[in-house]
């Protein structure tokens, strides 16, 4: 074996990033394309949503048993396979016929993005030294965190001006030399290599094939009640909550067969360790939240303010770019500063550029966006990095592609619960907030009633005559008092984020820096 050359460990780092930056940009590319998806595949509005519900359900049935596969195929294996898998099934979609086609070739590439998340994780842990794990959690965080927020612009760029399929075809050339670079700079240290040959041949004895039908279950239930529940009213639903019930049944079973399971699939066992629930259950919060948002923003800029999906990208990108230049600093003072005040300090900031959102008004320009982006841009670094550090930082490296898969998990299941919850919210806040305006707005209110009166004036200035005018005028004002409850919604779901974020600030308190030498990363091998 020949010594680790002195930066080869940022070659391991470039060369895993790839494969987690394109998952996680495909984990919301595609929602600035489905009106043009469906044009070309003849699918309803509900119907093409299954591209993206698929892409998710697939990704989480593999997260979780990334070490169970990682034991059998080895680590380097598993994610070779799971990146080809991608790339293979980008092209697929690229060249889709129809939707049935599309909805398949998604799920391919949902299942090979599941694995990508947690075994970059897992690998930049044992590659990057106990000092430098900060800056090997900044680089993991921010491929995870502006893959997501680029997805938006870089989808709108390219349906603006390219054919959709190339949402799909740009995967392609990244994806091969990426592949190139895993297999070329990435190799397993002999000793976890024959630690997980001793723990592979137990587990194939004693194979869980009872515990994965029930995670899988489990998994598919929730993930489609999770994706599906808002549009079809939730509980209102039988559907849904034939599909709730089967999450109850199959998890409680699950939970129960993993703790009694002679070699369980999936390592529950890992939430004894106080430092890893708690890391975990607060990053999974906080991507609840910060998620939403970034599909709460863009639809208030194309919905309420009439911006293009380029034009909404765009305004996202000081987010984005903030977050390039901050968290490589973040990784520098997670050695410095305490994990709790670290990440404190960044809820604060995130939960100020929330507070600036909610703010916001039909009159509101891109300036008043971006600034309040800039301040989560920040904050979102200084939270996530300690957050990702820390959860993992008791765990053994053998024991280190089970968190990570559960991590991952734990954090996409809090990324579509929290959307679906701020969803849902903004539906029902703007149905109570236009019925409130409404109430002020009778038309014996002088301003009102000269408000009527004006339009409708204008309008007969054009050539309508009294009815007709008369009639437009008060659609015209209907259209207006829906538009500002929908106003007055959006602001009330922002300052429910900032609620949510103060919320999880005592999770946050809870932190702790675990003595060093707790679980000693091992290095990755490398030529």
């Amino acid at each position: 074996m020949s010594a680790p050359r002195k930066n080869n460990k940022w070659i391991v780092a470039l060369s895993v990033t790839f494969g987690t930056l394109m998952g996680a940009i495909d984990s919301s590319i595609v929602n600035v394309a489905l009106s043009q998806i469906r044009g070309a595949v003849g699918a309803t509005v509900q119907e093409i949503t299954w591209i993206s519900t698929g892409f998710a359900i697939s990704m989480v049935l593999v997260m979780p048993l990334t070490g169970f596969f990682g034991r059998l195929f080895g680590q380097k294996n598993v994610y070779l396979a799971c990146l080809a898998l991608f790339v293979i099934g980008s092209a697929l979609c690229g060249l889709a016929w129809n939707l049935p086609s599309l909805i398949f070739f998604r799920a391919l590439q949902g299942f090979g993005a599941g694995a990508l998340q947690p075994t970059e994780q897992a690998i930049l842990r044992q590659t990057f030294p106990p000092k430098e794990q900060g800056t090997a959690m900044a680089l993991f965080t921010m491929a995870v965190m502006v893959g997501p927020a680029l997805g938006p612009t870089l989808g709108g760029f390219i349906v603006d001006n390219f054919h959709w399929s190339w949402i799909f075809f740009i995967n392609v050339p990244v994806g091969i030399l990426g592949f190139f670079m895993v297999w070329r700079f990435v190799h397993e240290p002999e000793d976890l290599k024959a630690k997980a040959r001793v723990e592979a041949e137990h587990q194939r004895r004693n194979m869980d094939w009872l515990g994965i039908a029930l995670l899988w279950t489990a998994l598919i239930a929730l993930q489609y009640v999770l994706e599906e529940g808002q549009a079809d009213d939730w509980f209102e639903s039988p559907l849904i909550v034939v599909m709730s019930i089967v999450v109850v049944v199959t998890g409680l079973a699950f939970v129960v067969r993993e703790l009694t399971a002679v070699v369980p699939a999936v390592n529950l066992r890992l939430f004894k360790d106080r430092t890893f629930t708690t890391g975990v259950l607060a990053a999974s919060a906080m991507m609840s939240v910060m998620l939403s948002g970034m599909f709460l923003l863009p639809l208030f800029m194309q919905e309420m303010l009439g911006f293009t999906a380029t034009q909404s990208g765009l305004a996202l990108m000081p987010r984005t770019i903030t977050m390039i230049v901050a968290m490589p600093i973040a990784g520098r003072l997670y050695t410095k500063l305490s994990p709790a005040v670290m990440a404190g300090v960044g809820v604060l900031f995130t939960a100020t550029g929330q507070f600036f959102l909610a703010g916001m008004t039909l009159s509101s320009g891109a300036g008043q966006i971006m600034s309040s982006l800039v301040l989560q841009g920040v904050g979102m670094s200084l939270m996530m990095v300690p957050l990702q550090t820390i959860a993992l930082s008791t765990i053994p490296r053998e024991r280190l592609a089970d968190a990570t898969g559960l991590s991952s998990l734990l954090r996409q299941i809090g990324g579509s619960l929290g959307i679906a919850l701020f969803a849902t919210s903004l539906t029902r806040q703007g149905v109570v907030a236009g019925a409130s305006v409404r109430a002020h707005l009778v038309a014996e209110r002088p301003e009102v009633a000269t408000q009527l009166a004006a339009t409708r004036a204008g309008l007969m200035a054009r050539g309508m005559d009294f009815a007709s005018a008369q009639s437009t005028a008060l659609r015209s004002f209907a259209g207006k008092v829906a538009q500002q409850g929908m106003v007055l919604a959006f602001e009330q779901v922002f300052l429910l984020g900032v609620l949510l974020f103060v919320a999880i600030l005592p999770l946050i308190l809870l932190l702790r820096r675990p003595k060093q030498g707790a679980a000693a990363p091992a290095h990755i091998e490398m030529e």
